[in-house]
């Protein structure tokens, strides 16, 4: 990867029900990745907080409102086109009903079987079923994931 390849820092929303299905969208024929599963969610704007782009990018893809999300956790990518660092969030709250506004199939899950998946998103999925079937044990008494939050990085 060359040094002009640019870095992008993309939200990506888990919307997630209180049965624990959560939803996945296809890419339309438009975008880079036509027909992979992922995440909705996008870019972050230039001076936008991560939070705020969560929110506009689920309003403009699915049309609607976020009302809570919790940090869950980050991953990076290299796409042939750019370094992705993806800021993945649980939401479990939000009003409305998800629309397929940008030409994009969607689906509530169980259990995450869709194909082809995203490469960013491939890794995550045995980690998000273990918080959504959580397997309590004495290293892992709630169940849980360590969420850490993204470091500064400095402007090349």
């Amino acid at each position: 990867m060359g040094t002009d390849t640019p870095f992008l820092d993309v939200v990506a929303g888990i919307l997630m029900r209180e049965d624990g299905m959560v939803l996945m969208a296809c890419r339309p024929e438009n975008k880079p990745y036509a027909g992979y599963w992922e995440f909705p969610g996008g870019k972050v704007n230039a001076g936008e907080d991560l939070l705020s782009a969560l929110r506009r990018e689920l309003r403009e893809e699915l049309g609607i409102r976020i009302q809570s999300a919790e940090p869950w956790c980050c991953a990076e990518h290299i796409y042939p086109h750019a370094r992705v660092h993806l800021h993945f969030y649980i939401c479990r709250q939000w009003q409305g009903e998800p629309q397929c506004l940008e030409n994009q199939a969607f689906s509530w899950l169980a259990h995450i079987h869709v194909s082809p998946l995203l490469p960013s998103a491939a890794p995550l999925i045995a980690h998000l079923d273990s918080l959504r079937y959580p397997v309590r044990g004495k290293d892992n008494p709630h169940g849980m994931i360590e969420c850490r939050q993204p470091e500064e990085r400095e402007e090349s």
